[in-house]
């Protein structure tokens, strides 16, 4: 099996422009391509983890990846897939994400001139003169085509700033400028960027009359969804210090049954043969995939250790026999505890397994709630400091929401 035929039995590609000469760079690791990734916090997330693992993947195939980092373009903000515009950044914050990116990137890409490279597209955006790139890009660009990519249509609805118009002529620039600098001949992205890639393309061809290739990988964490990045707490982090590896397991080991061999088809390196026997596994398998799966992401992550750490702890969570060290822990202190006590609705505040005082009413009297293994589901059961001394007591609200709660005086 060829790279492209591995890509496309794994379901990463979507569409491209010129497939057959696509095959013949890829195949034959002569691929110098580039994917984005605007600075616009200071961690990657999962959304980003896609496109990490394929350039992963294409450079062990011999192919050179650019990551390229979009301190320029995060000063005007991608309208692709949304409804407002992004709020502005300073230079400053801009800068410290780029650089929390470039250390991040490098547990996934070998950088050197010779394998990877990483630049900042700030560092020939922010020196262009207006008028030049009115005469050299703007030109070739028509305004009746633009409005009608899908990446402004949600913005066209509320109103798309000329800001945020200029995007897809500052990315497309991007590629112009890769190409000429460092033989860049192929852009990656999300089917939610292609309008924005075939800008590049046409770009070369028409100002240098040279081939430009541009190929979406079909990101299940992207246009699909951007909605699996998330859970009810915020992102899910590259970072541990923003999402620990018990949390970033624990979302791989939750995933939908429907999406578990997508994801590990997708992201994991385990060999197409492997996942192919899975296909047929139902009920307690599937929880064997998941397993499979959050193990072999987490190790990518954070390492085969943290990766181990997070696996024990999640037996030791789904088997409700106590406590381990490694689950992520929430602490009090004797001042949380009015008049000595707490009730269970306050703990579950405290843990941030609910919102609101009601919202753990409802999860305690439908029965969703235990302590340490063990179910409450009367709303007056009260705690002491005492009861979260030591190593703490495993806090659950249904089958995926949990915290340690410890008391630290």
């Amino acid at each position: 099996m060829t790279v492209y035929d591995e890509l496309v039995a794994r379901g990463l590609i979507a569409q491209v422009t010129d497939e057959e000469e696509i095959k013949e760079l890829i195949n034959n690791g002569k691929a110098v391509f580039y994917i984005g990734f605007d600075p616009t916090a200071d961690s990657l997330h999962v959304g980003h983890f896609m496109a990490l693992c394929l350039m992963k993947r294409l450079q062990m195939a011999g192919n050179k990846p650019i990551a390229l980092i979009g301190g320029g373009t995060a000063m005007i903000g991608d309208p692709s897939g949304r409804t407002d515009m992004r709020q502005m950044m300073t230079k400053e914050t801009i800068q410290h994400n780029v650089e929390c990116f470039k250390k991040q990137m490098s547990r996934f890409i070998e950088f050197g001139d010779d394998k990877a490279l990483l630049v900042n597209n700030a560092d020939w955006l922010m020196d262009l003169n207006y008028i030049d790139v009115l005469r050299e890009v703007g030109a070739h660009f028509s305004v009746n085509r633009m409005l009608t990519a899908e990446c402004y249509k949600q913005r066209m609805e509320k109103g798309l700033s000329f800001l945020e118009f200029n995007y897809m002529i500052m990315q497309s620039y991007d590629f112009y400028t890769l190409y000429q600098k460092y033989g860049c001949n192929m852009e990656f992205g999300g089917d939610d960027q292609w309008s924005n890639m075939l800008g590049g393309t046409e770009l070369i061809r028409r100002k240098l009359g040279k081939d430009a290739y541009a190929m979406t990988i079909n990101l299940l964490l992207n246009s699909e969804g951007k909605k699996m990045g998330k859970t009810q707490s915020g992102a899910v982090w590259l970072d541990p210090n923003k999402t620990s590896p018990f949390d970033f397991f624990q979302y791989w080991r939750n995933v939908a049954d429907s999406d578990v061999l997508k994801c590990i088809r997708m992201l994991t390196f385990l060999p197409l043969e492997q996942i192919d026997e899975m296909e047929s596994w139902e009920g307690a398998q599937l929880n064997e995939a998941k397993e499979i799966l959050a193990y072999e992401l987490t190790k990518l992550v954070h390492g085969e250790e943290e990766a181990q750490k997070a696996k024990e702890a999640s037996h030791a969570l789904f088997a409700g026999n106590g406590v381990s060290a490694d689950m992520p822990t929430v602490e009090v202190t004797k001042a949380d505890f009015a008049d000595g006590k707490m009730d269970i609705m306050a703990v579950l505040v405290k843990a941030s397994l609910s919102d609101s005082r009601s919202d753990a009413r409802r999860a305690v009297q439908q029965g969703g709630v235990s302590v340490d293994g063990e179910k409450v589901t009367d709303i007056t059961t009260s705690y002491i400091p005492e009861d979260f001394s030591g190593d703490g007591r495993v806090i659950k609200r249904g089958k995926k929401k949990f915290a340690k709660l410890k008391c630290i005086d």
